[in-house]
């Protein structure tokens, strides 16, 4: 059955990979799932043949067959679990792997997102630079914890896993902040996961729809 996922028709990114397909489109090119994409336009985003796959209206999804999932987190760990390379055989291993998935996306991501609300939405407010310190601030209290438990090591529990894709994915968005660079273990972290072929492969095939036309 064919895989299809949607994506921004035009990503406010400007394919930087930090739309959240991208991460969907690295667990497909991990596991080696070939895969389609309809591209949705923010209208399109709140019609109702994608509210009915996705209720609240944002990008991605995930078809395959009668199968229709949304939630970037559930899909890749969708998955995980049906095709090898991306979770480890082991069962403990294979917890710890899953538990790094929540991590990513529920302790770690939060503080950066509100970092981005920060700076994008909300800079021009008159209390912003009072704000701003204690949203960054938040943010290195969960990099503190997350370098330290890294280390010097490769990834977050042994071999790569879904967890270190997502972690990854979500350190991305610290990259134009400076905050990453504070942590040297953490920057070598996200290059080692952008260094991965499938990465690359996600990255140009975001890219691609985003680039300027020659027209």
């Amino acid at each position: 059955m064919t895989i299809t996922i949607t994506a921004f028709e035009r990503s406010p990114d400007g394919g930087k990979g930090l739309a959240r397909d991208t991460r969907v489109r690295w667990a497909l090119e991990e596991v080696g799932q070939p895969y389609e994409v309809r591209l949705v336009s923010f209208a399109g985003m709140k019609a109702p043949d994608h509210l009915a796959i996705h209720p609240f209206g944002q990008i991605p999804t995930y078809e395959e067959g009668s199968l229709a999932l949304f939630e970037t987190g559930a899909i890749v760990f969708h998955l995980a679990e049906q095709h090898a390379g991306l979770l480890p055989g082991d069962r403990d291993a294979r917890a710890r792997a899953i538990t790094w998935i929540f991590a990513a996306l529920n302790t770690v991501e939060p503080p950066i997102l509100d970092l981005t609300t920060a700076k994008i939405f909300e800079g021009d407010k008159p209390w912003s630079d009072a704000r701003l310190p204690l949203v960054m601030d938040r943010v290195r209290a969960r990099l503190d914890k997350l370098s330290a438990h890294l280390g010097a090591a490769d990834w977050l529990d042994g071999a790569f896993s879904a967890g270190d894709l997502l972690m990854v994915s979500v350190l991305l968005r610290l990259r134009m902040s400076g905050i990453l660079d504070e942590y040297p273990n953490l920057a070598a972290y996200v290059a080692r996961g952008e260094a991965r072929p499938a990465y690359i492969r996600s990255f140009a095939a975001q890219l691609a729809i985003n680039a300027p036309s020659d027209g």
